[in-house]
């Protein structure tokens, strides 16, 4: 398995695609815009936080209430361990019902547990219908973003694709684009036996699940296959339908900059006796896949997430990134975070790491996760795990730090060494591993004067 510098050096080396930096900007500028219009955006993320406090805190009963009012609406639950009982579980479903064709809404827990790969392996075509997942799965990429599947290709490289994958006539025309998507996928919505999903609310009260999207394909996949399966992150669970309209208050705001999205969609059961339309069968899968562990964790409150993806926004790690060096399906801070508490740190120590601590994410996340602390606890016990050499760095570290006259004195060594390698008031190369800081942007030099020093002489004024 490579490492996260190792995919970092691999995107830099291919460039990074400016459309990332001008999509997650543009989408955190909506989402300043929309909470500016909101005058109750505050007090609704407090509620919305207290709300997945709640439910975190009382789990296990809340998901009980879920499953029993959703098998009492009609629907069959099923709760999966870990990855390979979801998959198996649909792909045996998949296989008792004959089905060749199923059509999927953009679901970040199915990309989480890599179910295309294995109806794919039994015989089923599985289409992603969201128009972001469609180019990428065209494309043969994961997702780049939860919200902005496709935020990494412009116009152009849509264009070629669709010419090359489809068969059409070449045009970077954006509607002429939505419009070559929905004509190819027209009629494989009227031909698939099944239907997947995923959950963005699942409503204890009554069992119904809620789905928000933008396109109408979540509606198509719900509604004309004959089975509706739909795979919920075990937290993913409300209350009430009082709830649920907090967090669709706060969700689309910190996703889109909406005040709601274009389509939320509340299914209750399968088809009824004289309804037109809806699925013979609905299956929900309840996945754990590690969720568990991180529920009796330090990290826990990670649990709160809704996947609005402001986080990704606003960080600038993700903006001169993108999602693919992550590694893992969720990348930003919300994914240094998920990752290593879900599928376990030792595979992905590097991630908390790689994050300056600014605190942009917790800022802007509608249920005011404490992202920062997280990633430092992670850091922590990735430091508590590493070698001796390591932990004797950080022990250095710690005791310089806390020193203030040491550390005053070593500032200033380090200021003055650093304006004699800085050429017109820039660093463009530091030595040995100083080097990694250079090596892709260069550093304003020193001050004359540490910040230090000048509060020493000014506070008094």
């Amino acid at each position: 398995m490579t490492t996260f510098r190792e995919r970092i050096q691999e995107a830099f080396a291919e460039g990074v695609p400016i459309s990332i930096d001008l999509g997650s900007r543009g989408r955190h500028e909506h989402r300043v815009s929309a909470a500016a219009a909101f005058p109750q955006m505050e007090e609704m993320r407090d509620r919305a936080r207290t709300i997945r406090a709640e439910v975190v805190a009382s789990l296990d009963e809340q998901l009980g209430r879920f499953a029993d009012a959703a098998e009492r609406a009609g629907s069959t639950v099923f709760f999966a361990a870990d990855a390979t009982e979801a998959r198996e579980y649909i792909v045996e479903l998949a296989r008792t019902e004959r089905v060749t064709r199923a059509v999927k809404v953009k679901s970040m827990v199915t990309e989480e547990i890599d179910l295309n790969a294995a109806l794919e392996s039994a015989g089923v075509e599985a289409i992603e219908t969201d128009l972001g997942e469609f180019i990428v799965q065209l494309a043969g990429q994961p997702p780049a973003h939860f919200i902005a599947p496709a935020i990494h290709k412009d116009r152009y490289e849509i264009a070629d694709l669709f010419v090359a994958e489809l068969g059409v006539d070449y045009s970077d025309d954006p509607v002429e684009l939505n419009n070559i998507a929905r004509r190819h996928l027209r009629p494989r919505f009227l031909t698939a036996e099944m239907g997947i999903s995923g959950v963005n609310f699942g409503v204890a009260a009554d069992g119904s699940v809620a789905l928000v999207t933008n396109e109408g394909n979540g509606r198509l996949c719900t509604t004309a296959p004959r089975i509706h399966v739909a795979v919920m992150g075990m937290e993913r669970v409300v209350p009430t339908r009082a709830d649920l309209a907090v967090m669709l208050e706060v969700l689309a705001r910190s996703a889109t900059g909406q005040s709601l999205s274009s389509y939320t969609n509340l299914v209750t059961g399968p088809r009824r006796s004289g309804e037109p339309d809806g699925p013979d069968q609905l299956h929900v899968v309840i996945v754990d896949n590690g969720r568990s562990a991180t529920l009796g964790s330090s990290a826990a409150e990670i649990l709160y997430c809704i996947r609005c993806g402001a986080c990704l926004n606003t960080c600038p790690v993700y903006r001169h990134l993108g999602g693919h060096p992550y590694g893992s399906v969720y990348a930003g801070p919300i994914g240094k975070v998920v990752t290593p508490s879900l599928f376990g740190l030792e595979d992905w120590h590097d991630l908390p790491a790689t994050s300056s601590l600014c605190g942009a994410c917790e800022e802007v996340c509608p249920v005011r996760i404490d992202i920062p602390r997280l990633l430092v606890e992670l850091r922590r016990q990735s430091v508590d795990r590493s070698t001796p050499a390591v932990r004797r760095s950080i022990r250095l570290y710690a005791s310089l730090t806390t020193r203030p006259r040491l550390f005053r004195l070593l500032t200033r060594v380090a200021a003055r060494l650093g304006r004699l390698w800085s050429r017109d008031g820039w660093l463009r190369r530091l030595p040995g591993v100083l080097g990694n800081w250079t090596q892709h942007r260069d550093l304003p030099a020193p001050a004359p004067e540490t910040f230090s020093d000048w509060w020493r002489r000014n506070r008094g004024a």
